[in-house]
């Protein structure tokens, strides 16, 4: 899966970074390697909290994982 990264000028020389597609997930860094890899384990963090809070409605016939490339 494709996620867009904006990035804007913050405070301090800081860098701020938010994904497009997922308003919540954003962060910091002092530089643009820094900020992607910021994001990357934002990103990670929000996903796994909302794998942990998905309650599947009706009968589950299977669950597999996949990769988007």
């Amino acid at each position: 899966m494709k996620y867009t990264l904006v990035i804007k000028q913050g405070q301090d020389g800081y860098l701020i970074g938010q994904l497009k597609e997922l308003p919540a997930v954003f962060t910091q860094g002092l530089t643009i390697s820094e900020l992607r890899e910021n994001i990357a384990d934002v990103l990670e963090l929000y996903l796994e909290d909302v794998r942990e809070k998905y309650v599947p409605q009706g009968v589950m016939l299977e669950e597999e994982e996949i990769v988007f490339a």
